[in-house]
């Protein structure tokens, strides 16, 4: 089934909405028309997310928890009748190398940037073959390469863009399409969350600046806006795509 829907009479639901790409995500789809579901773990995030814009209604959730999956799933059908866009946004980042990566560090970045996406979206398919869907993965353009300090994390978002060619392959005789965005070094608090001292982010953002060919930090909006780009029905014979969003990092 192919997605007819307008924009404005689409239902989105987008994870880890509560700052950064998320929250600009679900405002960019908002501003479209679009009603959103803002999932988070954080509620006074979320409500921040949504402030001004009653298109976009806050969701706390703990999308690694067992039984979230099925309760987002739920709670969308029930408030919102159908959903035609899942974008799987939400990540941790716990840096270390092979020697000092604990076993907590290494299973909390599996269990949100990789399970929980996968089995967010098992659990969304009947509402997104329903709709003609598509779900969207948010990776990263430097996991193309060697991050010592971030294999983990790296390893988890590079794994979600295998993810998303083997998805859209599977699914496209459902009529669901699967995308992804790889931001590069982007303007969000994943530095802070991540508890780096001002010193330590501060050293982050001149090594990114550095690498990109654009010579700046990227905005949240402008990885939205290929987030609502890839999901518009113009772009209904684009799957299995990975756009990097980074200044060309990935090809200097």
């Amino acid at each position: 089934m192919n997605n007819t829907a307008p924009r404005s009479g689409r239902v989105v639901a987008v994870t880890g909405a509560g700052s950064g790409i998320g929250r600009a995500t679900a405002r960019a789809f908002a501003a479209q028309g679009a009603r959103v579901i803002a999932i988070g773990r954080r509620d006074e995030p979320l409500k921040e997310t949504a402030a001004g814009d009653d298109r976009i209604t806050p969701l706390p959730a703990d999308i690694t928890a067992e039984s979230e999956p099925e309760r987002i799933t739920r709670t969308v059908l029930e408030r919102c009748g159908r959903l035609d866009v899942l974008v799987n946004n939400a990540g941790i980042v716990r840096s270390g190398t092979l020697g000092t990566l604990t076993p907590e560090d290494v299973t909390a970045q599996l269990a949100t940037n990789l399970v929980a996406p996968v089995l967010l979206a098992q659990a969304a398919l009947p509402l997104l073959e329903t709709s003609g869907g598509v779900i969207v993965n948010v990776s990263t353009s430097v996991g193309q390469r060697a991050w010592p300090g971030n294999s983990v994390y790296a390893a988890t978002k590079t794994a979600l863009e295998l993810l998303t060619r083997s998805w859209a392959v599977e699914l496209a005789p459902h009529g669901i399409r699967v995308v992804a965005v790889a931001p590069g070094a982007i303007d969000t608090p994943i530095g802070d969350h991540q508890g780096l001292t001002p010193e330590q982010r501060s050293a982050v953002r001149r090594w990114q600046v550095a690498h990109t060919p654009m010579g700046r930090i990227g905005r949240p909006e402008e990885v939205a806006w290929a987030i609502t780009q890839l999901t518009a029905s113009d772009a209904s014979f684009v799957t299995g795509v990975v756009l990097p969003v980074d200044g060309g990092a990935v090809v200097a």
